[in-house]
């Protein structure tokens, strides 16, 4: 694991080097979906300090078994509101924002808690029926409503892009993400949070990170085949 971790932190770097970003200003999230414990453990020994979970039940699960470390976890995955509470309990950042109804939960669960809850709002880059997200006519006024809820704080935009053989083909939606995320700040220049630009996973990061992203979310290329 630790030479697959170099290599992705050494690519990241070069990749922000390109991007004229600096390195710190890009969050390495280990993606721990069919992940079990002691390779995450180990994930933890190496370094990560941020995880991302797909399933609600599974980030309670692992969650409690990484306390002697420092660990952040991220929901990434489609998230049911009648899962709201436990993800508002775990969660750092839920990148999944995808409706009203969402938000409404999300919104009321962090306020029993007294708790600020981080969002992103997840976009669905390339309108494919498969993924969930919001659509490129609903972004900005999606964004818009996200600022007015007293306990959430917009972070940014998440997208997952299609699975392609050629990173390359992927270039063209994480630069919309990139300028989405330009016109969603300029909309909200009040919020001085806006800022996270989560894309890019294992077959696509370096592009992602060269157009753009604050944040990768990677599993294959930490953990190996699942």
């Amino acid at each position: 694991m630790l030479e697959r971790l170099n290599e992705i932190k050494e690519k990241i770097k070069k990749a922000t080097l390109k991007s004229g970003k600096l390195q710190n200003e890009v969050k390495l999230v280990a993606v721990t979906k069919k992940i079990e414990i002691e390779r995450i453990k180990e994930a933890a020994f190496l370094g990560i300090t941020d995880f991302g979970e797909n399933h609600v039940q599974e980030m309670a699960r692992k969650q409690p078994q990484l306390t002697e470390n420092k660990s952040s976890w991220h929901m990434i995955g489609h998230l049911q509101t009648n899962k709201v509470r436990q993800a508002v309990e775990m969660a750092c950042m839920i990148h999944s924002i995808d409706s009203i109804r969402l938000l409404e939960e999300v919104d009321k669960a962090a306020g029993k808690r007294g708790k600020i809850q981080d969002v992103l709002i997840e976009r669905n880059i390339a309108e494919e029926m498969s993924k969930y997200g919001i659509s490129a006519e609903e972004a900005t006024k999606f964004a818009k409503k996200t600022c007015i809820y007293n306990n959430i704080r917009l972070r940014g935009i998440m997208c997952v892009a299609p699975f392609v053989e050629n990173a390359e083909k992927n270039r063209v939606y994480f630069r919309k993400m990139r300028n989405l995320l330009i016109d969603i700040q300029q909309e909200n220049k009040d919020n001085g949070f806006i800022d996270c630009l989560s894309m890019g996973m294992t077959g696509d990061y370096e592009v992602a990170v060269e157009e753009g992203a604050t944040m990768v979310r990677i599993g294959t290329g930490i953990f190996g085949d699942r």
